[in-house]
């Protein structure tokens, strides 16, 4: 049994997870052109990876949100070379997507010091501008928060995410029995004896059309993106979001929150995924739970009570499924113990992985290299380099 304590990771407050910034490369010097001189290029726009950043940060120290870089150096008899003007830098935290204004992505920043060029500066005046300098890129760009977290919760409102963060990690979310408690992400940290420190994400709870940007919508979907593993967190009682709503029991909700991460992207059904049935501490749970694994073991039996539009294309293989009570803590040694084997188990399936293919590519190159010399007939293309 590995044993593990837990601390709190990162409490976000007034968390934000998108910014729209102005940028503008400066614009180049003067050319000389008398003496043929060339005005300094104007400095560049990069965005800048760092680990303890934030967006409210950054909104903070920059309010207007207005990046613009230094202008070139005009040339002169004594620096007929203009030097470069300033470059601006834009920091920002890890795990960020830019794009223009049109969607366009413009690149993602995935690690500390990662840099990302997004606003060019101007060439200075030189012959081929009639030594004119022309003016800097300008661009409105979107920053776009992934959160990246080793384990994402996912469940409906209610269905007791929080409290299962609060009893793996020592992060205090807002817990009430009213749906929507969680707002904005909150992360965790599992700490194992061993040093082994795995990060939780509990985002805000899905309801069904989430795909639609109904309820938190995309700004939950999105996070999911960037953990490496699903933990789908239900109900065993069911869930009804309201007396309006439909009743939907614990294979329903999975069923439908399996159909939802479809419909926003496919691939996220293929993240390996666990499954925690909370609330066993309820009356009549373990009866519920039995049938719950004989519907979730021949899942195609029981699809038919479904409407068509509401079944997955694919159902979920969980990797492990295992009943716990926040309350009470029951299975919760077991699901922190699980989520360690899953995430270790992928690991080193990613690693076999990765040396197959560096071996498959060391065969091909061999075979490449012993492979006959082209006939004069053959016809090569020439090299394209980028």
């Amino acid at each position: 049994m590995v044993r593990c304590s837990c601390v709190l990771l990162r409490k976000y407050g007034n968390f934000i997870d998108n910014l729209r910034l102005f940028t503008r490369g400066g614009s180049g010097g003067m050319g000389y052109p008398r003496l043929g001189g060339e005005g300094g290029k104007g400095g560049d726009v990069w965005v800048v990876a760092h680990n303890k950043m934030t967006l409210k940060q950054l909104k903070d120290k920059y309010p207007q949100k207005r990046f613009v870089a230094g202008e070139g150096a005009n040339s002169r008899v004594s620096a007929l070379k203009g030097s470069k003007g300033k470059d601006c830098e834009i920091p920002v935290p890890v795990g960020i997507s830019v794009t223009d204004e049109n969607g366009k992505i413009i690149g993602e920043l995935n690690k500390e010091k990662d840099r990302l060029l997004v606003a060019e500066g101007g060439l200075g005046g030189k012959l081929l501008t009639n030594f004119l300098p022309l003016k800097g890129q300008k661009r409105v760009i979107h920053l776009d928060l992934k959160l990246m977290a080793d384990i994402g919760l996912v469940g409906f409102p209610n269905a007791g995410k929080s409290s299962l963060l609060s009893q793996i990690s020592h992060a205090k979310p807002a817990i009430a029995d009213y749906a929507f408690t969680t707002l904005k992400p909150e992360l965790g940290k599992i700490m194992y004896n061993d040093f082994k420190q795995i990060s939780v994400a509990d985002l805000p709870g899905l309801i069904e059309g989430a795909h639609m940007n109904k309820g938190m919508g995309h700004k939950f979907l999105k996070h999911i993106e960037r953990t490496r593993q699903l933990l789908f967190v239900v109900d065993i009682s069911g869930f009804q979001l309201s007396s309006q709503t439909q009743y939907r029991t614990a294979f329903e909700t999975i069923i439908l929150l399996t159909k939802e991460l479809e419909l926003y992207k496919e691939e996220l059904q293929t993240k390996p995924a666990l499954l925690a049935v909370n609330k066993m501490d309820l009356p009549d749970a373990q009866d519920k739970f039995r049938v719950l694994m004989n519907q979730l073991q021949n899942p195609k039996d029981f699809l038919h009570l479904f409407e068509k539009n509401m079944i997955p294309e694919r159902t979920i293989e969980f990797q492990h499924i295992i009943p716990i009570s926040a309350i009470t803590r029951e299975g919760i040694d077991e699901l922190k113990n699980c989520i360690r084997k899953s995430l270790d188990e992928h690991a080193n399936w990613e690693n076999d992985a990765y040396h197959k293919k560096q071996l498959l590519n060391l065969q091909i190159s061999n075979t490449v290299s012993y492979s006959e010399t082209p006939s004069k007939n053959t016809v090569t293309s020439p090299r394209m380099d980028n």
